[in-house]
């Protein structure tokens, strides 16, 4: 815990990621080779029982298993001398076949996938969540009139429904794309020594084991991390994507724009020494974790050039490197589900700001409905010389091109936001007919 695990950190991540449920985790492959190892003929099926049996995690010495880490390089070499102890007062035989033919990483690396397991068991609904709660937002506010800007400027309208139902469309691809993922990724690591396995870790016995885990029986990926690595690089996706959507939101919030606010909680936004301050603080935690998260891919994929048959340093580097990014992730999924549940749109600061041009953002309009008439270099010229006055003069674009002469009719109709939103609404009808919501 820090002074900052509230607001950059998920409690139910770091629940699945704790040094205890990951100890949980190593102990349930333990238990599981000697299970399938029994079945095989390979140990005695009473020492399979009795070594299940020792695979608690609430007899472990945690704290010395800590140390002892430090000096055996991995969590795995402590964990089965304590394993094995714990066996031997029940079983001295049984002792005897405690984590036969395995090496430290099949251990470590299993456990990592049903941790990751967990972890997307967690995390799937999460984003069906945000999902949802974007179709819903999007539904609401699918004719509610805005301002679309480019390079932060002001361009032309859209509908604040529009920008919601693209944040749908990158929330979903990313979640489809996890979910794609998951196959490949939970499935069983048990190689042996060397990758090459043994008299011990036959086919038979990896594909009892992947059968008991219920994850999927595969050839050793020791040193090939494509999988792990990948299902970081979603993560970094997924946080980019939620990281826009906070980003768009803090931008909306100034002062100067004001057309949404983050939801209003006590003692939430404020400032130490100024009183009316409302600071995105929601956006903020998201987009800090946002910016985070690319450098740990970075350092993510630095891992794959890996030596031969086990790496030195590479390998390890992964640990906590992927836990982080997992924590990171699972607070910005969290911190958007409040944003988006608690999130205040302004229809008529919305309205407001369309005026802020005197009309130079129906200047498209205008240009299109000219093109067809004198062609679409002649129209953008014309349009964009009336522009010039309009801003030299301070008067309104409708008004400058009024006195001149166009080929043009229902000039006012041009200069109306709703009809300037384009192909909005069938975007969006799109956009949740492929969501299925």
């Amino acid at each position: 815990m820090s002074l900052y695990t509230n607001l950059f950190y998920s409690e139910a991540a770091r629940r699945i990621l704790s040094d205890e449920q990951q100890l949980s985790r190593m102990l349930a492959v333990e238990a599981a080779l000697a299970q399938a190892q029994s079945r095989t003929g390979h140990i005695p099926d009473s020492a399979a029982q009795t070594i299940a049996a020792a695979c608690s995690v609430q007899d472990l010495d945690i704290d010395r298993l800590r140390q002892d880490t430090a000096l055996g390089g991995n969590a795995a070499i402590p964990l089965v001398k304590q394993l094995t102890a714990l066996v031997r007062q029940k079983d001295p035989v049984a002792a005897q076949v405690v984590h036969l033919g395995a090496t430290s990483q099949d251990i470590v690396d299993t456990a990592t996938v049903l941790q990751i397991r967990d972890y997307l068991h967690w995390l799937l609904p999460q984003l069906i969540r945000i999902e949802q709660r974007l179709a819903d937002l999007t539904q609401t506010h699918r004719q509610t009139v805005m301002i679309g800007r480019t390079l932060l400027q002001q361009a032309k309208p859209i509908t604040f429904g529009l920008k919601t139902a693209y944040w749908l469309t990158g929330v979903r691809e990313v979640r489809r794309r996890i979910e794609q993922e998951s196959p490949r990724l939970l499935r069983v690591q048990a190689g042996g020594a060397v990758g090459g396995r043994n008299e011990h870790i036959t086919a038979e016995v990896v594909a009892f084991l992947a059968e008991l885990l219920d994850l999927a029986p595969a050839t050793p990926w020791h040193t090939q991390r494509e999988t792990l690595v990948g299902f970081g690089a979603s993560l970094g996706l997924l946080t980019g994507t939620l990281g826009k959507i906070g980003r768009d939101v803090s931008l909306l919030m100034q002062t100067e724009v004001a057309e949404v606010l983050e939801g209003k909680a006590a003692g939430k936004g404020g400032s130490s020494t100024m009183p009316h301050k409302r600071n995105p603080v929601t956006s903020a935690a998201i987009l800090a974790n946002a910016t985070r998260v690319p450098g740990l891919i970075s350092t993510l994929y630095a891992t794959m050039v890996q030596e031969h048959e086990r790496s030195a340093g590479s390998w390890h580097a992964e640990w906590e490197t992927l836990t982080d990014i997992m924590q990171l992730t699972a607070g910005v999924v969290e911190k958007v589900i409040d944003l988006l549940t608690h999130l205040e749109v302004d229809a008529d600061r919305m309205r407001h700001n369309l005026e802020l041009t005197n009309g130079l953002i129906y200047a498209e309009n205008v240009s299109l409905a000219l093109a067809g008439k004198i062609g679409k270099a002649a129209a953008h010229e014309l349009v964009e010389q009336a522009c010039v006055v309009a801003v030299a003069e301070k008067r309104h674009l409708k008004d400058v091109l009024s006195g001149m002469s166009l080929p043009l009719t229902g000039l006012e109709t041009l200069f109306t936001p709703d009809y300037s939103t384009g192909q909005s609404a069938a975007i969006i009808d799109q956009i949740l007919a492929e969501s299925g919501l």
